[in-house]
């Protein structure tokens, strides 16, 4: 059961670049980086946090790994995972997860972006990492990352990201940052389509998208699709209305976005317990015209990505606390801990938090294998 599983995860990671010389490699590459994905599954938050739990755990690592060397020590930990090149530990965690995770129909993957708040070293003069990411919404799993240079933005970032992907037949939603034409055509050559934020920083598309739908509401249209929902708590009623319409050709008269096809707006109002009353108004533009529910699916899934990923990093995570800043060793955890939240939340036998599931991986050498290895 679990030996399966195991050799899996060695299979995917036997071609992982070792950015040691030789002549260093006392412990096995595969040792170093199964160690520090148990370990950060299981409530390690730190370097020296995998090192104990792998201290702590070697009877049950030596199960899957050769450890004649034996466990490699805190320093041996920072050094692999500051080396190690995240582009290509990346790909190797998707390729085993993805073996492990069954592929759903209607995907929807949201993009967005998130600071690494703890990796920014002043003394250096080294500004924080930030990432963007890639989200499965309804199987609640990392698809990938990219960190943004320096001297960059997630303009940038997102077409590279986008190549590490497979998004044939998705819906791609991303904020309003990523609303450009580039960043569109690239989700089509891909075989995905695009659900885009539209704001005022694209003011041409924006009064065009606007005044198209007014049109129609105006005309009560009956091409327009239309989907609400009511929801009530703490302390306050949120009614949100999502519509949306075929895209007429005033909308983008040069035909300068690939394939767009529809136009889509959320409305969201609320009454606070004081029946204090609010209303937000966003606008998309799509490359497919989904069913109103879809649309609705789709951009809920979106907003989800702040509670689903980015919050639990940083609560369950605890990752604007971790203090690795030294090379790549930022940018391998994070990539480390968003593929560890989709383990822990694929796995539905406990129906607690991910913090507690953290803590039963701690503890429980078969709930870890069940998490791990989907057995």
């Amino acid at each position: 059961m679990a030996n399966n599983g195991s050799a899996s995860f060695h299979q995917h990671f036997q071609d992982l670049p070792d950015p040691r010389v030789e002549r260093t490699r006392k412990h096995p590459l595969i040792n170093v980086v199964f160690m520090a994905v148990c370990g950060i599954l299981s409530g390690a938050d730190s370097i020296a946090g995998i090192h104990e739990f792998a201290l702590d755990r070697r009877r049950w690592f030596a199960r899957y790994l050769d450890l004649t060397p034996d466990i490699p020590s805190e320093d041996t930990f920072g050094r692999v995972l500051a080396r190690l090149d995240p582009g290509a530990f990346e790909k190797c965690l998707l390729s085993w997860v993805q073996a492990v995770q069954e592929r759903t129909e209607n995907r929807v993957v949201a993009i967005d972006g998130k600071t690494l708040r703890g990796s920014a070293d002043h003394e250096r003069g080294r500004a924080a990492i930030h990432m963007v990411s890639a989200w499965a919404t309804a199987n609640k799993l990392s698809l990938g990352q990219v960190v943004v240079g320096e001297k960059s933005n997630e303009i940038t970032a997102i077409p590279e990201l986008l190549q590490l992907l497979e998004i044939t037949g998705a819906l791609v939603t991303i904020d309003a940052m990523g609303c450009q034409k580039e960043i569109a055509q690239r989700i089509r050559e891909r075989g995905g389509d695009y659900i885009l934020a539209v704001k005022q920083n694209q003011p041409t598309l924006y009064e065009q998208v606007e005044e198209a739908i007014d049109a129609a509401l105006e005309q009560d249209a009956e091409i327009i699709a239309e989907h609400q929902t009511v929801e009530k708590g703490h302390g306050r009623q949120e009614t949100r209305t999502y519509a949306i319409v075929p895209a007429p050709e005033s909308v983008d008269p040069e035909d300068l976005w690939r394939d767009l096809s529809a136009v889509g707006i959320t409305i969201s109002e609320r009454v606070d317990s004081q029946g204090r009353q609010s209303m937000e108004t966003r606008y998309y533009i799509l490359s497919r015209l989904v069913t109103a529910q879809e649309f609705a699916t789709a951009v809920r899934g979106h907003w989800g990505i702040e509670n689903n990923l980015h919050w639990q990093l940083d609560v369950s995570f605890r990752e604007d606390e971790c203090r690795v800043r030294r090379d790549h060793g930022p940018a391998n955890l994070s990539v480390i801990r968003r593929f560890a939240l989709g383990l822990l939340k694929r796995e539905t036998s406990c129906r607690k938090g991910i913090e507690i599931k953290r803590l039963k991986c701690a503890g429980n050498d078969e709930y870890r294998e069940k998490v791990l290895f989907n057995c």
